[in-house]
Parts: C-alpha cells; structure tokens; sequence
C-alpha cells in the first residue's frame, strides 16, 4: 500500500460531493445524470468530481451501448480498510502499554503527603 495513492484517495474522499457519489455507488452503477440528480450543481462540475474519483482508483466508467455507467472499484476501498486496521491495531498497542503503565503507577506506594498534597520531608 503506497502512501502516495493513500493520499489521493483520502484527498478524493475530503470532498461531501464525491463522498456522496461513492455512497450511491455502493448501492449500484449509475450514469452520469442519475448520479448528478442530488446535487444542485452543474454536469460538468460532476463530471470533474468522478475524474477525481476515477484518478483515485474509486470508481470506474465503462461503456454499454449508449449508457456510461459508473461504478464503485472495491480495491481502493479495500486498500483503505487496511490501512485503517493497521492504524487502530497500532493505536490499540498503546491504549495497552498506557493502561499497564497507569495500573503499574496506581500500584506503587506514594509516601505519606501534607494536606496541600506534598511530601513530607
């Protein structure tokens, strides 16, 4: 998994619009005017949004007979889903080593303290 396609997949998905589009493609293929009919924005703005995705790895555009339906290519998704197992394993290491650490510190004894919370000499 390359940081760099990890950068424009993340960077594809920054934008509601686009995250929208591939939410409706999860549901299916679609054309350009079915996937253009939620927004309030022009074709070619749309058209410019599925290049983004379509240069992310996101999507895909093919051809059957008139239509140029859109869809969803699992492999970026997949490509996503391990980087994002791989980070929450990480984070969930330290999580770990932090819970030890706060049980190992509560575990020890603190010395007699003053009443303002200092030790006694």
């Amino acid at each position: 998994m390359s940081a760099a396609n990890l950068d424009t997949i993340f960077g594809a998905l920054a934008d509601p619009t686009r995250r929208a589009i591939v939410a409706r493609l999860a549901t299916g293929e679609a054309t350009v005017l079915e996937l253009a009919a939620p927004f309030e924005i022009s074709l070619p703005a749309i058209s410019r949004h599925l290049k983004v995705l379509e240069r992310a790895g996101l999507i895909s555009r093919g051809r059957d007979a008139q239509r140029r339906p859109c869809r969803l290519r699992a492999a970026a998704l997949d490509e996503i889903a391990r980087w994002t197992q791989h980070t929450r394993e990480a984070w969930s290491g330290r999580f770990e080593q932090l819970d030890d650490y706060s049980k190992k510190a509560q575990a020890k004894p603190r010395g007699e303290r003053n009443k303002n919370g200092r030790k006694k000499s």
